[in-house]
């Protein structure tokens, strides 16, 4: 192998950049040939290729998204568009490829990879951290701080008013980020798509709360569990003795500046997925096991799904009173 490319493609996540640099530079030390390919598949598709040094990822270890931009692309779905990305690459003379995304790219990882046997490891960056076989996608540390952060902020007022928040996180299909937010910033509820909660049950917790002499609390929703707009709407109907206010903290979320966790991780997933290029094994997801690195076949990875933490959910229930 003496080229190889990398791409970034989805939802863009911190820690991305980092991954790059951390792809580019240890190809680098095999010796290859580095080609980036910007707006993901669909740069893959259109032939917007780029030669990269070292100094390509200089100074990106500390900034959000990707420099190689990224963008949602469909029509990859279909094998003739695969087919053309496929003879792009090899008119460029690329002999593998890392793709750094989340749940729908490894999906298009995995049926590129399978179509062609062509060589390719997935470096999963979700803020969602909704893939199987890895304990933390890139990005997720990140995401769960920014709106900890955020939140911690919403909680000084919601307290000096006697007010109750309800706070909207993203999480189409997943809760992962808002249990993991909720947990984080002392949230009194969580709300997730994969448990449904009846508005009559968030009633009677908030006034059994109240009873205990709360007179303030927070309330997490996942973007997929519902609107939080529609919630306080219902709520305030509800209980008109109370003041509810609701943020949507949107795409903040996918724009904080990538922690401490989220650098190392990218660091080490780009590394690795460099290296099972150069040994010739694929198609592979790296991941986080146990605070060790390992690799996931794709097919293992699209065959299965995550499962969310009701021991969490239980943990958020307990530390309510």
């Amino acid at each position: 192998m003496k080229k190889i490319g990398v791409l970034t493609t989805g939802g863009d996540a911190p820690g991305m950049n980092a991954a790059l640099r951390a792809v580019v530079r240890t190809a680098l030390s095999y010796d290859f040939e580095i080609t980036g390919i910007e707006q993901g598949f669909r740069g893959l598709y259109e032939k917007s290729f780029m030669k990269l040094t070292s100094r390509s990822v200089s100074g990106i270890i500390n900034k959000a998204g990707t420099f190689l931009k990224t963008a949602r692309f469909p029509e990859f779905k279909e094998k003739k568009i695969r087919e053309i990305c496929y003879k792009n690459l090899q008119a460029e003379q690329i002999e593998g490829l890392v793709i750094v995304g989340g749940d729908g790219s490894s999906k298009g990882a995995y049926y590129f990879s399978n179509d062609f046997d062509f060589p390719v490891v997935l470096i999963p960056a979700s803020i969602d951290n909704d893939l199987y076989g890895t304990e933390c996608t890139l990005g997720f540390d990140t995401a769960v701080n920014t709106a900890v952060t955020v939140i911690d902020n919403i909680r000084n007022t919601a307290t000096s008013h006697n007010r109750t928040f309800v706070i909207e996180v993203m999480g189409k299909e997943k809760g992962n980020l808002a249990l993991a937010v909720a947990l984080s910033c002392g949230a009194e509820i969580a709300i997730i798509p994969e448990i449904k909660m009846e508005e009559k049950n968030i009633v009677r917790t908030l006034k059994e709360q109240a009873d205990k002499g709360k007179v303030s609390s927070i309330i997490v929703i996942a973007e997929g569990a519902g609107k939080a707009e529609d919630l306080t709407a219902f709520l305030q109907e509800a209980l008109p003795d109370r003041e509810i206010r609701y943020s949507v903290l949107g795409y903040i979320q996918r724009g904080g500046i990538p922690t401490y966790l989220t650098r190392v991780l990218a660091t080490r997933y780009g590394v690795s997925a460099v290296n099972l290029l150069a040994q010739g094994r694929y198609p592979y997801m790296v991941g986080l096991s146990k605070n060790e690195i390992v690799d996931v076949p794709l097919k293992e990875v699209i065959s299965n799904q995550t499962k969310i933490s009701e021991t969490d959910l239980d943990i958020i229930h307990k530390m309510a009173i």
